[in-house]
């Protein structure tokens, strides 16, 4: 039974914490009898991955005696069984139903599984940079494409048989180099946003190279050198 009143808090936070044990215990113990696995396997996995998880602590929080289980061990766990941990925190189509904070109701687990990961907008939440490297992954993909499609229209504007293909294909160049040279504009001016806001924009693929306005040469003239 879910509490939802403040009277209740030394029980209600418990319960909270619980249900999200119970539901990342649940899902390692499904994935791992899946694959086939004992705990020792898993516990050998995990071994592998540099973050040791011996097996009876995988027991013990299977079976619900485990009284914590710390972020590290899920980010590893979800590794050696070849998943995500936010799949071990919310089973989508596994548990119907959870619990995202204490004192509050449950909840369909996909909802929960959507605002964690900030897929789905919460009113007064900062999502941080994590918009602007979004828009800057699809920024990418639109450049990287674009380029493909222009160069590929270059090619068959030069192996044309025909005026009517040359000039087709001289056209689908034309387009597709005007929304590279867009792409990587806007993609300028949001890597020039990024490094204002004291971040580090994500590296660019080297077809994208130019995007980045050339460093500025430090090197004295021999003008400064007197």
């Amino acid at each position: 039974m879910t509490q939802h009143g403040l009277d209740d808090e030394e029980d209600d936070v418990p319960e909270w914490a619980d249900r999200v044990k119970a539901n990342v215990a649940g899902e390692v113990r499904r994935r791992r009898k899946a694959r086939g696995w004992s705990a020792q396997d898993l516990a050998e996995r995990c071994e592998q991955l540099g973050h040791p998880i011996p097996r009876n602590v995988i027991a013990n929080m299977e079976s619900g005696r485990r009284a914590n289980l710390p972020l590290v061990d899920v980010m590893v766990l979800a590794a050696a069984l070849r998943t995500y941990p936010v799949c071990l925190i919310f089973p989508v189509g596994y548990v119907d139903q959870t619990q995202e904070l204490p004192f509050q109701s449950l909840v369909p687990t996909w909802d929960a599984l959507r605002r964690f990961t900030g897929e789905e907008d919460v009113s007064g939440r900062d999502a941080g940079l994590v918009p602007d490297f979004e828009r800057h992954s699809a920024l990418v993909r639109t450049a990287l494409a674009a380029l493909e499609e222009a160069e590929q229209a270059q090619f068959t504007a030069k192996t044309a048989t025909s005026r009517a293909q040359q000039e087709e294909a001289e056209r689908r160049r034309t387009k597709y180099a005007d929304q590279a040279i867009s792409a990587k504009y806007n993609l300028r001016y949001l890597r020039r946003d990024l490094r204002d806001a004291g971040a580090t924009p994500p590296d660019l693929p080297p077809a994208l190279g130019d995007v980045d306005p050339p460093e500025p040469d430090t090197d004295p003239t021999p003008e400064e050198r007197l």
